[in-house]
């Protein structure tokens, strides 16, 4: 009798636990005290993106452990990254003895902001703008290089004062003697930025192609004077064919992200256009701020740019020397632009550059028809193994067929709770569980035919049959188990969750065959007087 009790309360608990975590996802406007907790769907189900990204180490020259933590470093950091970006049950997970790393996003609605945020290196850095002399420098030593190389870029021919047609030339049966020296003087990095007093050194958005080619190219980069470099300024989001600003900084940099402690979004509410919106406030660790301090101490009136991976942000002015160990990144910023900055300078940078190989879309509306699909193959499963157990069992299948239906509902309500992601994968162990629970009603029924049909008694066939039976049971379910938690220790991505569902719906299969089951045989045999079964 006390058995029977503490077999009841778990029954009890149990269901009322499925029903708390499962009617939600079947039954609207349920009272406020219900669960908002929903079952999460895959990429498969749901659609989303599939990103795959591989490390860079073309121009590194590190050793295979130092690329191999690079590539742990890196992987832990996109971790963090996407884990902070929002997205549901994301997958992420290395290719095995490779450098690339595999990313799922499902539910995505922008997949090219979440490649934005994975790809940024993310490398903060603080560097002087250089002095008006130091930029004239830069400038004749780019236009000599340029002068004394042209015919390598071609793409700069533009730019070159030879201008007088050959034909011209043929006709006239002379050329101009200063051609040559035309040519030589052709100012042609000069020409390719526009400088107005008041307004910052700018350069034209069809220009813009053509200095990137040129500050890729080795040869160009080596010749810019010592200590200098040349960086583009942040692009306008709000007009992308606007010209950009061009600076020139000193190469070494005063502070960098190491010593950034945290980064926050904030909102101006100044009255002018600069100290309204969204920005980002960036404070330093102990000894950064220390450093900070010194450095704005030592060099007010000088310009301090404010650069992330190798874009300046903004490049003010020094008007005092701040304290506080605080620094703040402005601009035409939307809030979006602000969180994901914000991300990726609290996860750190990678330490090495990473690129986007491949990246494949599942859309909403073939997750749609991936779930119908299961969901209708489920259905009809069930129904050809109900009407199968109530046909051939009676009364007694039809207990078999409420204990498997509620064993599908278990499975989904422990999903739930566990805020798992159903997968495709995940539909196809609920009909291989639903196989199992059947099985193991058969096995227990065909127990307890045997023994009717020897002469026992309904209670007594009822309870030897479960128990003859009870053995094969656990001894399928349990190999299977062990199989499902092999599958999860040594598996990856999908495998897991395939193994975490399939673990789910053994527990749900032994519970609903050996303890629903039975209790429902035992209320029946025991509240009456029943000399027969239909079985």
């Amino acid at each position: 009798m006390r058995n029977r009790k503490i077999r009841g309360l778990i029954i009890l608990a149990v269901l009322l636990v499925t029903a708390y975590y499962f009617l939600p996802m079947v039954v609207p406007n349920l009272p406020s005290f219900w669960t908002t907790k929903r079952l999460k769907l895959g990429l498969d189900l749901q659609g989303g993106s599939q990103i795959q990204l591989e490390v860079d180490f073309t121009n590194s020259e590190l050793s295979e452990k130092e690329r191999e933590d690079a590539i742990k470093t890196a992987y832990e950091i996109i971790r963090n990254r996407i884990d902070q970006f929002g997205v549901a049950e994301p997958l992420i997970q290395r290719i095995a003895n490779t450098n690339r790393i595999i990313i799922q996003l499902p539910g995505l609605k922008d997949p090219s902001r979440a490649k934005n945020l994975i790809g940024k290196t993310a490398m903060l850095e603080f560097k002087f703008v250089a002095s008006s002399e130091q930029m004239q420098e830069t400038y004749e030593a780019m236009d000599k290089f340029l002068q004394e190389n042209i015919e390598k870029y071609e793409f700069l021919a533009e730019f070159t004062d030879v201008e007088e047609d050959e034909e011209v030339v043929d006709v006239l049966g002379s050329e101009d003697e200063d051609e040559d020296e035309s040519y030589d003087n052709a100012m042609i990095f000069t020409d390719l930025t526009t400088s107005e007093e008041g307004i910052p050194l700018q350069i034209e958005y069809e220009h813009i192609a053509k200095l990137k080619n040129l500050l890729e190219d080795s040869e160009f980069v080596k010749n810019i004077p010592t200590g200098l470099q040349i960086a583009l300024g942040k692009e306008n989001k709000d007009d992308p064919y606007s010209a950009r600003n061009l600076y020139i900084l000193h190469k070494n940099a005063e502070i960098t992200g190491k010593s950034l402690e945290s980064a926050i979004t904030k909102i101006g509410q100044g009255y002018t256009a600069k100290d309204k919106g969204p920005y980002i406030m960036l404070e330093f660790k102990k000894s950064g701020a220390k450093k900070f301090k010194n450095i704005t101490g030592q060099n007010i009136g000088e310009r301090l740019a404010i650069i992330l991976d190798n874009v300046v942000f903004i490049a003010p002015t020094i008007e005092s020397r701040i304290p506080d160990g605080q620094a703040r990144i402005t601009g035409n910023f939307t809030i979006e632009e602000c969180h994901d900055l914000v991300i990726v300078l609290n996860a750190g940078s990678l330490p090495a550059p990473v690129n986007i190989i491949e990246e494949r879309t599942v859309g909403p509306t073939l997750g749609s028809d991936s779930i119908k699909a299961g969901i209708l193959a489920a259905i009809i499963g069930m129904m050809v193994v109900v009407i199968f157990m109530v046909i051939y069992y009676g009364l007694s299948g039809l207990f078999a067929d409420i204990a498997v239906i509620i064993n599908v509902a278990f499975i989904v309500a422990v999903m739930t709770m566990l805020e798992g992601t159903l997968t495709m994968p995940g539909i196809a162990v609920m009909r291989l569980t639903i196989g199992m629970a059947v099985d193991a009603n058969v096995i227990i029924f065909e127990r307890i035919r045997e023994y009717l049909a020897a002469g026992k008694t309904v209670r007594s066939a009822v309870d030897s049959g479960f128990n003859r039976a009870l053995v094969t049971i656990l001894d399928a379910n349990i190999t299977t188990l062990i199989t499902a938690l092999v599958l999860y220790q040594f598996g990856t991505g999908p495998i897991k969750g395939f193994a975490v569902t399939l673990s789910i719906g053994i527990v749900g299969s032994m519970f609903a065959s050996i303890v629903l089951v039975k209790a429902i045989f035992d209320g029946l045999v025991t509240n009456s007087a029943k000399d027969k079964l239909s079985i």
